[in-house]
């Protein structure tokens, strides 16, 4: 699975690790990416999307159906 939100557009972040013996290696923080099923009641269908912890909370404030359409005017096919 892909760590990137479909509603966010969150995506890894890379940066490095710096030890106490100042040695830099290379990290990524990962964003908390969740697969999660909504129900959409205007096409009668379930559908699946992989989100972050911030984009759940999006969909919980605007509604599933505001926030299916502006990823589907993105270009997306969901």
């Amino acid at each position: 699975m892909p760590a990137h939100c479909q509603v966010t557009g969150r995506a890894p972040g890379f940066g490095k690790s710096v030890s106490h013996s100042h040695v830099r290696t290379s990290r990524r923080w990962n964003p908390n990416i969740q697969r999660k099923a909504y129900y959409l009641p205007s096409e009668g269908r379930r559908i699946t999307l992989t989100v972050s912890t911030k984009g759940i909370k999006t969909i919980d404030r605007d509604g599933i159906e505001a926030v299916v359409a502006r990823i589907r005017a993105r270009g997306v096919r969901i």
